[in-house]
Formats: structure tokens, sequence, C-alpha cells
């Protein structure tokens, strides 16, 4: 699968996670001043049905620490989403074998890689907040979350990098609409390994925003919280959907040359034949 699209996904939507969850992100902060100060797990809209809306302390920590429990939670979180990619491209590697038998590769693909770019259109609407279709399926993960939540609020306070890893990890497997559809992406992929590498190449994407809101507190926040900013985010992810469907369907793709094409759009696993 080609990856490059993937990474610009999350690229562009670690917009949202800071918008979204900026509590986490808050509780991992240096900007903020050297003195108890408190966060939300986490701060987006099902928080409430999910019953993570439980206000933490957080103790003042040195700043010298500060940059490693942010590095460590944002490894913690890629680990988890690594291996939630594993686990879908394992699913879906089982059932390109059973269609390859029955005669139905070829199709599957195309389907496939059709399945791939609606999902990229949704995920745009769903960043620019012109249609949130999408958020929809974050509660699937309320089961999950409802029993992961405990551990989580036994780490903080966040005051070692160890706890930043071990929260990291479990705040991987939060319900969130974004990371959901990029999974669905990865059962694309064709395997374990495809799959674990398409999540994780999401993750990284995700890392320069997410990162630098952990060093530079609420200013960033604020500014990734502005309306403009997610709507140019969101027409990004939603123009690699339409490219894609436009390469799906023969159309000469607005003028863009073939090879432009194969670099912006997602492909899945065994391509389109």
């Amino acid at each position: 699968m080609n990856l490059f699209p993937v990474f610009l996904v999350g690229l562009m939507g670690s917009v949202h996670c800071v918008a979204m969850c900026g509590g986490i992100v808050g509780a991992l902060s240096s900007a903020a001043p050297r003195r108890a100060r408190t966060a939300r797990l986490p701060e987006y809209a099902p928080a409430a049905s999910l019953g993570v809306a439980s206000v933490i302390s957080i103790k003042a920590i040195p700043a010298a620490g500060e940059l490693a429990r942010v590095l460590c939670y944002n490894a913690g979180r890629l680990a988890s989403y690594a291996i939630a990619g594993a686990l879908a491209g394992g699913i879906a590697s089982g059932l390109l074998r059973g269609a390859d038998v029955l005669g139905w590769l070829v199709p599957l693909q195309r389907a496939a890689y059709i399945a791939a770019n609606l999902i990229l259109v949704l995920l745009g609407l769903y960043l620019t907040q012109w249609w949130s279709a999408l958020a929809r399926i974050e509660y699937l993960g309320q089961a999950l979350w409802a029993r992961l939540q405990p551990l989580a609020m036994r780490l903080v306070p966040v005051d070692t990098p160890a706890k930043a890893l071990l929260l990291g990890s479990l705040w991987g497997w939060l319900p969130c609409g974004m990371v959901y559809s990029v999974l669905l992406t990865a059962m694309l992929a064709g395997d374990a390994s495809s799959g674990a590498l398409t999540m994780l190449a999401f993750g990284i994407g995700t890392l320069p925003v997410l990162v630098a809101a952990g060093l530079s507190g609420e200013r960033l926040r604020a500014l990734a919280a502005h309306p403009s900013w997610r709507r140019g985010a969101g027409c990004v992810v939603l123009s690699f959907g339409v490219l894609g469907l436009l390469r799906a369907a023969g159309i000469g793709g607005l003028g863009i040359a073939q090879g432009w094409l194969d670099v912006l759009c997602v492909t899945p696993h065994g391509g389109v034949r």
C-alpha cells in the first residue's frame, strides 16, 4: 500500500486530535504553570457517554522530564496503532486468500480501492465538520474503552516516562472516528505487516503537531481548534479521496499525470486491476 497519503492524513488529521483530545495533551504540556493542574480525559463529544470525563490532577514535574514524557506517551500510542493495524491486516489477509480461491480477488481489490477512497472522503467531511456521519463509528469502541479507562485512571498523575508510555498505549484504543477510518484502510493493506505499517505511517504523521502541542501548551491547541485550520486540513484529506475516486473511474485526474496520482492516492494490496 502507498503510505504517503496515509502519512499526510495523519499530519492533517492531527489538527483534529489536538482540538478534540486537548485534555491529555495538556496533561503532558510544559507550557502550563509549575503547579498542580487538571485535565479531562478526553475532551470530546462522546466522552460523557463513555464515562471518561473525570477531572485528573497532574502534579508539577521538572521541565527536564517533560520532553521524555511527551515522547513516551506518543511512542505508546503509535505502538497501539501498529498492533491494531496488524490485527486488521491479518483478518483481511484471510479474506483475500478466500477470495482468490473463489476467483473473486480482482473485483474485491477494485471494490477495496473504491472503499478506501470513500473512507477518505468521509474523513475529510468529518474533519471539516461538514458531515459528521463518521463520528457514529466512535461508539463501536465504547465496550473496549469502558474496560481500559479504569486502567488509564490508575496511571495519573503522569509523573514518569513509564507512566506516560503506558497511558499512551491505552490511549491508542480510545474511540475515535479518524483512527477507525484509517484502521479500515489498514484492512485493505492485505496482510498483518502491511496493516501495521499503514497505522504506523498514520501515527507518525500525527507526531509533529501532537509533540509540539505537548510542549507548547494552550497556544498551539487554541490555534488547532480554529475552524479555518480544521476545514483546511479536512479539504486536503477530502481531495485525496476525490482524486482516488477519479482514478478508479478512469477519469484523467483533472490533468494530473498518472504517476502523481499513484503517489497521492491510497492503493490497497495488489493494486487496481
